[in-house]
């Protein structure tokens, strides 16, 4: 099978083209088109199978990490969103929780309120309302109602609702019935409704979820039709299947239906792409490390297994969101990161970014401010004939220019002002790594850091020192992990349910038979795909917490038939499990069911592994030796520093830094006090003298 995996980054489109038959594994880079993604895609697929000889029409699947989703939220770009909802509840998406971003700040700003996904006006209530106990109806749905709103909507010019009752999560008839209405009386119109996005309780943070996938739901709509005609212009047959925040992917309808499942689509195949590269080189405590021009995405893999954030954590741009997720930091922080003075006299690099268009001024696209990708290049630590393996031309005396303009802001030397650009870069990515491991319980010196991305490995090594992490990994292709990484998984998909029971009046009986329904309903997904669902895999968790708590502790289930005794043993992983989180656990204290989940994972073709490197020896790989500047303990200093062709290095060596290592897809520093090893994997292993 042939296969391509896309990830659409800030600055460049990274592809991967894989045949599993003959095990050949190519790469790519195109720089992104942010006006229309797609076009750099086709391109970067076009020029792919153009270098290897394959025609597109003999693509058997396109895996796509789509930023789509992600960028119309951060750039509150999103469609007029309308909203129907119980009579009473009008202002639930203003109101949110009495929790505010900021506890103490008087003057912060809260995104719902000052960016809201649904303005007032377009928010309509009907009468209708359920009980907790999923069967009794006090108040019939208003159907007239429901259709007066669907012409208000029309006549307000709305082109996507949400339909939001108040315990549709329970049973969700009355919305069901809603979107009946609507879709028959506005035709076209993207319709979603919160029961099927996100059937939980909170209703501050459902309503906002599905508030979200309208507001997000045309455009991505629009995205992947637009793909599709273009796979089907260019004589493709390819199916297209896109990576989901959870570590999954999913066909392109069910993208379509519910596009807020790709919310952290990008950051989440780098994880998978790192985990892949860490696991095969037999390293299990994994922090990976994706950065790129325009963001630095940080993840989590204990054990072998990828972190997942909890629901108290999901949020993107500060909106709450009910779906699952690899446990994913992202800041501000790349190679195009602008380096400027605040108002107030501070030094500051990002968030900033001058994106792919102008970009830094060493691209020569017009950038005039300066940025990390400038200040490396001032360094020396980036080789301007071998930028994208000689794809793209680097300027040196553009970025001289920025540079020496920032030092005269500064009153530092030059050198001093490019070396305070990455030692401010790296301490705030440092900062984030620390956010997800000290401050969480975890010691990061005992985890590999997987330096990946354009810009991880020219700065890992130097982040790995202050956060006092040993060992630095490169994983074979890590320009393209995040590609990578959508090789790696399978098709997953989720499905929740709020069940609220308490353990010391537990009905064992109907908790077996929820989680049964919901495996059934995973089923006909998966047979929707053309699977047959005996192959899947089926996970079982619970959400739980003491009672009268706030937030509750995820929990996994034996798949065995569930029973007294069975979940008793759940119940001891649960105070375990809580005692590791907080410090404290209370095994005598009843606990309180709150979320059953269930979980299927359909197998897909997969990448098995990357072509062996040949090896060589030293004096093969050099390229030249030229001056790079490192910080010392007593100053900056130039060194006199090799430069290393990847693909020729000696397999199993070690050898001392400095060196700057060159591939077509990034380009590793190794600092003078570290030694790096190219092993059997294709891996690149810098160990550090800390």
């Amino acid at each position: 099978m042939r296969m391509i995996g896309i990830d659409v980054g800030g600055t460049f489109t990274d592809l991967v083209y894989v045949d599993s038959e003959s095990g050949a594994v190519a790469i790519w880079k195109v720089p992104t088109t942010p006006h229309d993604p797609s076009i750099g895609m086709m391109d970067g697929m076009e020029k792919l199978c153009a270098v290897n000889d394959v025609e597109l029409s003999a693509i058997d699947v396109v895996l796509h990490a789509s930023t789509i989703a992600t960028n119309a939220v951060l750039e509150y770009d999103g469609s007029t969103v309308g909203m129907l909802t119980t009579e009473g509840f009008r202002d639930v998406l203003h109101i949110g929780r009495h929790q505010r971003p900021q506890h103490y700040s008087l003057r912060q700003e809260i995104p719902w309120q000052v960016r809201p996904l649904v303005r007032r006006q377009h928010r309509k209530t009907v009468p209708e309302r359920l009980t907790a106990d999923r069967t009794t109806v006090l108040q019939p749905l208003d159907e007239t109602a429901v259709r007066q709103a669907a012409r208000e909507f029309r006549a307000e010019g709305v082109q996507a609702i949400a339909v939001c009752f108040l315990f549709s999560y329970l049973n969700p008839t009355h919305e069901q019935r809603a979107v009946a209405i609507l879709r028959e009386e506005l035709p076209g119109c993207f319709v979603t409704a919160s029961a099927e996005v996100a059937p939980q309780f909170r209703e501050f943070e459902r309503f906002t979820t599905a508030a979200m996938n309208a507001f997000i739901g045309p455009k991505v709509r629009r995205y992947i039709a637009g793909l599709d005609a273009e796979f089907r212009a260019r004589g493709m047959r390819a199916e297209l299947r896109i990576m989901r925040s959870n570590g999954g992917i999913a066909n392109a309808a069910m993208i379509e239906r519910m596009p807020v499942l790709t919310l952290l689509s990008g950051p989440a195949a780098g994880v998978l792409g790192g985990s892949w590269a860490g696991l095969r080189s037999g390293r299990r405590n994994l922090i990976t490390f994706d950065v790129g021009g325009t963001s630095a995405d940080i993840g989590i893999v204990r054990d072998g297994v990828c972190v997942e954030a909890s629901a108290r954590d999901t949020t993107i741009a500060g909106y709450p969101v009910l779906v699952p997720m690899i446990d994913i930091h992202t800041i501000g922080a790349g190679g195009g990161s602008i380096a400027s003075i605040n108002p107030a006299g501070a030094f500051r690099v990002g968030p900033r970014s001058a994106g792919a268009v102008p970009g830094p001024a060493a691209y020569g696209r017009g950038g005039t401010l300066p940025t990390v990708t400038d200040a490396n290049l001032y360094l020396g630590r980036l080789e301007p004939e071998h930028f994208l393996g000689g794809g793209m031309a680097l300027y040196p005396r553009k970025a001289a220019e920025v540079i020496e303009d920032l030092s005269r802001q500064l009153g530092l030397p030059a050198q001093e002002a490019a070396e305070g650009v990455l030692t401010v870069l790296n301490a705030n990515m440092a900062n984030a790594i620390r956010s997800r491991t000290v401050e969480k319980g975890l010691d990061p010196r005992q985890f590999t850091l997987i330096a990946m991305g354009g810009a991880g490995p020219l700065h890992g090594a130097e982040v790995a020192r202050i956060i006092g992490i040993p060992e630095v990994l490169v994983p074979p292709y890590p320009g393209a992990t995040s590609a990578i990484g959508l090789m790696t998984t399978d098709l997953q998909y989720d499905t929740t349910r709020t069940v609220f029971s308490r353990s010391d009046q537990l009905d064992v009986a109907t908790l077996e038979a929820d989680l049964a329904a919901m495996k059934a309903e995973l089923s006909a997904q998966i047979r929707g795909d053309g699977i047959d669902p005996a192959v899947a895999a089926f996970r079982r968790a619970v959400d739980l917490r003491y009672l009268g708590q706030g937030y509750e502790l995820r929990v996994a289930m034996p798949n065995a038939v569930l029973s007294a005794a069975v979940f008793r043993h759940v119940l001891d992983d649960f105070h375990a499990r809580h005692a590791t989180e907080y410090g404290h656990g209370f095994p005598a204290n009843p606990v309180e069911v709150v979320n059953m989940r269930v979980t299927a994972t359909a197998p897909s073709p997969k990448l098995r592994g990357v072509p062996s490197p040949r090896g060589g020896s030293l004096e093969a790989a050099l390229v030249r030796r030229a001056p790079c500047v490192f910080r010392l303990a007593d100053g900056l200093q130039r060194l006199d520093t090799p430069r290393y062709a990847r693909d020729r290095l000696p397999l199993d060596t070690a050898t001392d830094g400095p060196a700057i290592i060159l591939q077509t897809d990034s380009t590793t520093v190794v600092p003078p006090d570290a030694h790096f090893i190219a092993d059997r994997d294709g891996n690149l292993i810098i160990r550090l003298g800390i």
